[in-house]
């Protein structure tokens, strides 16, 4: 009695899964396989670390602007203060009092003007030496990439 020629093939194959030699479809398949989930591990980590560096600039983002909201009203007051004592300096010019309150605000309104560009480029630059690229990952992606290329 002769075995079909399909399970011949199957008893082969398990004979070398065995033998611990597997067939090269086979092979291909396990590595497609392990190559779809170490990309899958890597989004999902990417993923995580994108979520982090978001939250990070949100919260940021949210304190500088309560700070700038607070800033503004101190400044308006102190503006307005700073303001009116400038004026007197200018009182003693002979210039009239509308003249002299205008020159007043004029001059304190420069003033901040050149202290908020200072703080804005302050800030800017602190921004911009924070790190976009996330670290993990591409740490991650560089190991993978050397397993890779070793393995293949």
């Amino acid at each position: 009695m002769s075995a079909p020629k399909g399970s011949l093939a199957n008893i082969d194959e398990a004979a070398m899964m065995r033998n611990g030699s597997e067939s090269i479809p086979n092979l291909l398949t396990r590595l497609g396989d392990d190559v779809m989930q170490l990309v899958n591990s890597q989004l999902a980590l990417f993923k995580v670390e994108i979520k982090e560096e978001a939250g990070a600039y949100a919260r940021g983002a949210v304190m500088i602007a309560v700070g700038g909201v607070i800033a503004v009203v101190g400044f308006a007051l102190l503006n307005v203060a700073l303001a009116f004592a400038v004026s007197t300096l200018f009182a003693r010019a002979n210039f009239s009092q509308p003249a002299s309150y205008a020159l007043g605000f004029v001059v304190t309104g420069v003033f901040y003007l050149i202290v908020g560009g200072i703080l804005v480029l302050a800030m800017k630059s602190r921004l911009a030496q924070q790190n976009v690229m996330p670290p993990m990952t591409v740490q991650e992606l560089r190991k993978d990439k050397q397993w890779l290329k070793s393995e293949l």
